[in-house]
Formats: C-alpha cells, structure tokens, sequence
C-alpha cells in the first residue's frame, strides 16, 4: 500500500502527512486536507466485522498508510472507538426505516466519535511536545463539549472553545462550560458564524497561531471526519446484510462534516444509495442545490441549534470532490424544515412509533416523512445525531413525560459552570488567549 498524501481544497500549499494533517488542522493557504486520492478499500472483507474498531482498522488503514501513526491505529480505534453505534429498526413503521443512533458517547452526541479519535492521535503526535498545542474550536452546540470530554485533562493541550451566547441549549452550554483546567470556555457575543470566522482569522494571523500553537478540532480537520465515515461503513454493511439492499440516509446537516463522511464512504466503495441532507431554515445548502449559486448568510437561531450554520465550511472538501453543482446534485439532494414542523415531528413520531427525537434528528425523520410511498420501499436510515435529554426543554414539554437522561451526562450537569464572555472580535480573542 503506497503512501498517501493529503492535499489543500485550494491548492496552494505543500502536500503533508495524514500526520501533519490532523496536527494543523487547516492548511497555510486557508484550505481543508483532502486526501490527494481516495485509497481502495474492500467492503467485502469488512463485512463480518461487528465492532467499530475492528471496521476501523480495516477501512481507514489506505489513509493511514505510509504515516507515522499507521502503526498505532488500531490502538488509536480501540480508545477512541470503543463506543456502541447500533442501527435499529424503527417498530410500528410499515417499510423498512432504521435509526442509527450515533448518541450513546460521554457527551450524547455524534461528535464523541471525531473528538476521541481525534483525541488519541494528536496524544500520540503531541504528547511531548515541549509547548502544549492549542486547539480553538467554534461550537453550534455539541462540538465544543465532545471536544473538551475528549482533550480534558490531557497536559499537552489547551482547548479554547468559543460557542454563540444565547444560541444553545441550557444543557448544551453546560456541557461546553463544566470542565476548567486545560479547557476555556468563551461565551462570544454574537452567532456560531461569528465563532467559526474568528477561529478562522486567528489561524490566519501568522505570529498568533505561532505563539499557541494552533490546531482545530472542528469537523475542518481531518482527524474528525476519518473516524466518522466508521459509522457509516459499520451501518450501511449492517442494513445490506439485513435487508439484502442497498440503504440511504438522511442526515441532519450543519457545517457539513458528517454528511461529507458519508459521501467519502459511498465514494469508497460501501452500500450506500441517496444521501439526503436535512437542515432547519438556514438554508444556505438547499438553495445551493436548487439554484447552483454558493451565497453564505447570517445564521439564523432555530431549535435545531447544533445545525444553525450559515456558511458550511465542509462545503469546501464536497466542492473539491465534486467541481460542478451538477456533479454535487447527482450525489446529494437537500431539504429543509421550520421549528413547528420539528416540533410536530417529535410529537407525531412519539405518539406512533415510540422513539424520541431531539430536534435535530426529528428534522431528518420530518424530510423521510416527505418522501412517496414508492421511495420508502427501500431501506432508510434517520440518523440520530444527539440525545433527546439535551434539549429536554423543547422534548418534554412535547411528548408530555421526561426524557431519560444518560449517565454520563448526568454526571457533567452535576459540574459548576466556567465562562468568560467575548465580543465577536480577533483582539479579543488574542486577549483572551494570552
């Protein structure tokens, strides 16, 4: 297996490491690592594996190759990776709909997977380096928690998480703000897009980003996304073997990262047919693929808050991937979905099939819910990207009953809080950091 580089979305930066990758984060010319090409995998030889580290070790090994971590994956796999990703029928429905329940992690949501992984490789890369790394990550509400569950405690590292004041949930902001030590909290005034653009002017601020070190853990770092096609390989060879057929799903989508890992794993080669793309109002993506004009926009505030993205960065490496708006269409269709309609969805789907949704996932069984009666005949996948307990206040009220809350969330609510509050500024940003 030859050596794989990984290359800038805007081509003009050296080609690096999958190593060098994941311990920058962004690429000096302000792009995002892709692979220079997508290696061979053989889904058949990974079908009758069971545990997502084993999968692992078997999909991501051409990624891998020729790298300095290639020999510690399967390590990295089993700490990171030790973690319950189960694709269950959805009872009581008359086609064959299937959850796959990606919140079972520490913080009770999808980003557990990335974070760990992400966690466990830059342990083995940075763990003696003479000057700790920092990685600044923007949150729209579940990426900032799984980050710093995963980093925390960690010597080697500072997490600096900056997330929108007033834009996530009560237990959201706990989750993001519970930890101390090696993690700070930055509550910015302003939205996830203000966030996002100051982590993005840091990094571009040359003698800043030298002076800590800089790295990301946001879903623009590859050492997220790697992990995540996992789930999908796992999911989509499980529903096959059950189904004798080819499964599609439909992703609750924000900054793109979890979409773009399942089209990598469709690209690889694994039994995926549609990938449907289920966002709340901002519609930056959908109107994308209606109208092939790319025109980013103020976030807008909405229950499904880990989805308000106005300017997915992930849209990047889909771009890359795929040139023409024609290309991105044939392997992608969007839709989208107001707060009432989320709020109808988790009631309706309760009272029918007994599942609680948080709203999130309710907006990609709310676009299955769209779908003829002749496409639901195939198999279909809702992907359940959070634990309904994280947005109980939106949840109980609808179903009529508390949700259950997890006990490794249970315990961080039981954390006093840490914040400091920060314009939307660099200069302040650069303050705070010092």
């Amino acid at each position: 297996m030859s050596d794989l580089k990984f290359v800038s979305t805007r081509g003009a930066a050296p080609n690096v490491s999958l190593s060098d990758a994941i311990a920058t984060g962004l690429a000096p010319d302000g792009g995002l690592y892709v692979p220079a090409r997508l290696p061979a995998v053989d889904p058949a030889g990974i079908a009758g594996l069971s545990r997502l580290p084993d999968v692992a070790r078997a999909a991501l090994a051409g990624f891998f190759a020729g790298d300095r971590l290639q020999p510690v994956l399967g390590e990295i796999a089993d700490a990171a990776l030790d973690l319950t990703a189960p694709t269950t029928a959805v009872r009581g429905c008359p086609n064959p709909l299937f959850a796959l329940e990606l919140h079972h992690g520490p913080t009770a949501a999808f980003k557990d997977f990335g974070a760990r992984f992400l966690a466990e490789s830059l342990q083995r890369l940075e763990g003696r380096a003479p000057q700790p790394l920092t990685i600044l990550v923007a949150t729209s509400g579940d990426t900032g928690g799984a980050v710093a569950a995963a980093f925390h405690k960690r010597p080697w590292v500072r997490v600096v998480i900056l997330y929108p004041a007033g834009l996530v949930s009560p237990r959201q902001e706990q989750q993001l703000t519970c930890w101390g030590e090696n993690v700070a909290s930055l509550r910015v005034a302003g939205t996830f897009d203000d966030c996002q653009r100051l982590v993005k002017e840091a990094f571009g601020w040359s003698a800043l980003a030298r002076r800590h070190r800089f790295s990301s853990a946001n879903s623009i770092n590859i050492g997220r996304l790697l992990p995540q096609m996992v789930y999908y390989v796992a999911s989509s060879l499980d529903v096959e073997h059950r189904t004798r057929s080819k499964a599609s799903y439909i992703i609750p989508a924000g900054n793109l990262g979890n979409a773009f890992a399942a089209v990598w794993a469709r690209a690889l080669g694994f039994p995926i047919a549609r990938i449907v793309l289920a966002h709340n109002i901002n519609r930056t993506v959908p109107d994308f693929l209606k109208t092939g004009i790319w025109r980013p926009r103020p976030s807008v505030a909405t229950l499904a808050s880990a989805m308000d993205v106005g300017n997915p960065s992930n849209m990047e490496r889909m771009r890359a991937l795929y040139p023409s708006v024609r290309e991105i269409r044939e392997q992608l269709s969007a839709d989208s979905v107001d707060d009432a309609t989320i709020r109808t969805r988790i009631g309706e789907d309760f009272m029918r099939y007994g599942r609680e949704w948080c709203p999130h996932t309710a907006t990609a069984a709310e676009v299955y819910g769209r779908l003829s009666e002749t496409e639901r005949r195939s198999p279909w996948v809702v992907v359940a990207t959070a634990h309904p307990a994280k947005f109980n206040e939106i949840v109980e009220p609808i179903i009529g009953k508390p949700v259950v809350v997890p006990e490794s969330l249970n315990r961080l609510l039981n954390l006093p809080q840490h914040a400091l509050d920060l314009p939307p500024t660099l200069e302040a940003l650069a303050a705070a950091l010092e």
